[in-house]
């Protein structure tokens, strides 16, 4: 860190004038000030660098953008105080995205650069060698990498990629097929034509998988160690910044992260990979609440950075960008996604036996599900069992009427410790203050008696336990979470996202109670079912090796039809369809605007919307959301923008205008703005 004195300042001789974005967090203050550079920083003051300015009257940290030869300031300048740090981490490239993301999502770009660059550490900063000279690309044919000769297209797509051409693909993983090693081979042939990649996942548990993938691929070792990083937050903000200024200077060829790695600037950037865009993880807690598929799909766009989207399934998003042309399909050679899927029985009411199990409530296994769990212990192979919940029995009704149970003295949701034979659910305590239950009686009806609404991880493998004697039973989810299972007789219970990898795949895969994914009252809900399903059944054996999949849902549904026939791309176009038909994302934008009351009436009447966009609300805001800050908001409320995709950009500099005005009259009433919420309401 470089500071000088006040009686030493004498102006830079070249470029004196710094023009200095303040990191200061307020709307109408989110623009550049012009400072004075002194000699003694002249050469430490270069564009990118986080600097010390004075404003009004203290110190705040900032980014120097650009020197210049005078201002458009007539008054005096004031002084740059110091230069933090000599490294340009905010390279042009890097600022033009953040100027976009802050632009489209209605943000500032100082909180945009809280989620682009992490916190300088001095010592990491000293740690990591100078910026290597840039390679180059090789020049040469492209091979196929090993592993995707069944693809033959990808060829074409990093011949594209390889040759500076923006080229945006779309992949659907082949069930069975395992993503991360296929993405790392793919990494690595993009490595070796001497260019960098970059790949985003969801969470920490999949960026461990996909780094030691990579570094395998790239020899393992103390080459793994060099050309492979991992980011994310959990690795603590020290080894996460040096990290990052590996993969700044060069050095690091593979970058793996999560969310807030989509914004690294790359020197020599060759293709970025996000894996996976239906995670809600991928979308940005803190302001402007980004997607990171939006992101990377900007950055391809601003840069002409090459983007690969790879999922097992097919979001409605990703739908629309194949079916615009912007992006196209890497696709398998035909007939390999039959061969490789596993065989899948979807609940049919015209099945006898299914119908009397099922409407009988005496079993949540039907017979084709416990036979197939049978012929797979049988010949030594793990069974999965995909539960929605985690716990024992994380809801509970009342037997009569179906009222959710709750608390007597501060209304929360009643659980069981255990279930009991005769008696039904026992042991009853409430979830949020702990308190025993020990004479439930229904507010609603009056009656004493209980049923379990949806049945737990904990409840599920004791059932299993019973039903399997001799067969080890193991759970999956919350905070044990499975990595791998052996090739070996036993029955795993696992929440969805949570299943482990077995060795040489399951023998059968049962995905139960359906209707607690399907029943949500969420935009997305059929969607994440698909999802959820899709991914576990992708890790059961193909048919022709015996595997094969139960799934508790109406066989005529689109969406079980859609993992029958094993066709997640015809589901995500038909969903597109159909929001395109009634208004939903992604075939318009949803822009999100919560406050109190009186803050929407206010921007209802001084918003200068075009008449195409149609104005919804106000209403309640949905359960579960909360204003950030604002705890003691009474009754806050939601107006809902249905804006037509050509329009997005007047709507956003229309509502970016109308928040920096509310915050240069000092209006303390909080407003927030979200483009296209996953949770609509």
């Amino acid at each position: 860190m470089t500071t000088t004195r006040p009686a030493a300042r004498v102006a830079a001789a070249d470029a004196p004038v710094a023009r200095v974005l303040p990191l200061l967090g307020v709307p109408h203050l989110d623009r550049e000030f012009d400072y004075l550079v002194p000699e003694s920083l002249a050469d430490q003051a270069v564009p990118g660098t986080r600097v010390r300015v004075r404003f009004a009257g203290r110190l705040v940290d900032g980014f120097l953008i650009e020197r210049s030869d005078q201002s458009d300031h007539s008054g005096d300048l004031a002084w740059l105080e110091r230069v933090i740090s000599p490294e340009p981490v905010l390279t042009p490239q890097l600022l033009r995205l953040v100027e976009l993301v802050a632009r489209r999502w209605v943000g500032m770009r100082s909180d945009v650069l809280r989620l682009a660059i992490p916190p300088r550490h001095a010592a990491a900063e000293k740690s990591v060698p100078d910026p290597q000279p840039p390679q180059g690309v090789t020049e040469g044919p492209v091979e196929i990498p090993t592993g995707w000769a069944d693809h033959p297209m990808v060829v074409r797509f990093l011949d594209a990629a390889t040759g500076g051409v923006p080229a945006r693909a779309v992949w659907t993983v082949p069930p069975g097929r395992d993503w991360a090693r296929a993405l790392a081979v793919l990494a690595d042939s993009v490595r070796r034509r001497g260019l960098q990649v970059l790949l985003i996942v969801p969470d920490q548990r999949d960026v461990d998988r996909l780094t030691a993938e990579c570094r395998q691929v790239v020899g393992g070792g103390a080459a793994g160690r060099d050309l492979v990083v991992d980011l994310s937050a959990g690795i603590g903000p020290s080894a996460r910044y040096r990290r990052w200024l590996r993969a700044v200077r060069g050095h690091a060829r593979i970058v793996v992260g999560t969310r807030s790695a989509v914004f690294a600037p790359l020197p020599e950037p060759g293709l970025i990979v996000l894996h996976d865009d239906g995670d809600d993880s991928f979308v940005e807690p803190r302001a402007p609440y980004p997607h990171t598929r939006e992101v990377a799909a900007q950055r391809s766009v601003l840069d002409g950075t090459p983007l690969l989207l790879s999922s097992v399934d097919r979001t409605p998003e990703v739908a629309e960008y194949v079916r615009s042309g912007w992006a196209h399909e890497i696709r398998p050679e035909p007939g390999l996604v039959r061969a490789l899927a596993p065989r899948v029985v979807a609940f049919t009411d015209a099945d006898p036996t299914q119908a009397r199990d099922v409407a009988g409530g005496r079993t949540r296994l039907p017979a084709v599900a416990v036979t197939m769990a049978r012929e797979a212990v049988d010949v030594d192979a793990p069974v999965l069992v995909q539960v929605p919940r985690k716990g024992y029995i994380p809801t509970l009704l009342c037997g009569s009427c179906r009222t959710p149970a709750r608390c007597r003295r501060c209304n929360g949701p009643l659980r069981a410790g255990r279930m009991d034979a005769v008696h039904g659910p026992v042991d009853l305590a409430c979830g949020w203050c702990g308190a025993p239950e020990p004479g439930f009686r229904c507010v609603a009806c009056g009656s004493r008696a209980l049923r379990a609404g949806v049945v737990g991880t904990g409840r599920t493998a004791e059932e299993l336990g019973r039903m399997f004697p001799g067969v080890r039973v193991r759970t999956s989810g919350g905070g044990e979470i499975l990595e791998t299972v052996p090739a070996a007789p036993a029955i795993i219970v696992s929440t969805p996202g949570a299943e482990p990898v077995a060795e040489g795949g399951y023998g059968a895969a049962l995905l139960l109670d359906s209707w607690a994914l399907l029943g949500r009252p969420d935009l997305r809900a059929v969607q994440n079912a698909l999802r959820f399903w899709v991914g576990a059944a992708s890790l059961v054996r193909p048919a022709a090796d015996g595997g094969r999949v139960f799934l508790s849902a109406d066989s005529g549904s689109p969406v079980a039809q859609a993992l029958v026939r094993w066709d997640p791309q015809g589901w995500a176009a038909r969903e597109l369809a159909d929001r395109a038909e009634v208004g939903f994302p992604p075939a318009v934008h949803m822009v999100a605007v919560d406050g109190p009351a009186t803050a929407l009436s206010a921007i209802l009447d001084e918003l200068r919307l075009p008449d195409e966009v149609e104005v919804l609300g106000p209403v309640d805001l949905p359960p579960g959301e909360e204003l950030p800050g604002h705890d003691g908001v009474v009754d806050p409320e939601r107006v809902l923008l249905r804006v037509p995709p050509a329009l997005l950009a007047a709507v956003s500099t229309e509502l970016r205008a109308f928040v920096v005005a509310r915050s240069g009259r000092r209006n303390a009433e909080p407003v927030r703005v979200r483009l296209d919420p996953v949770h609509i309401g």
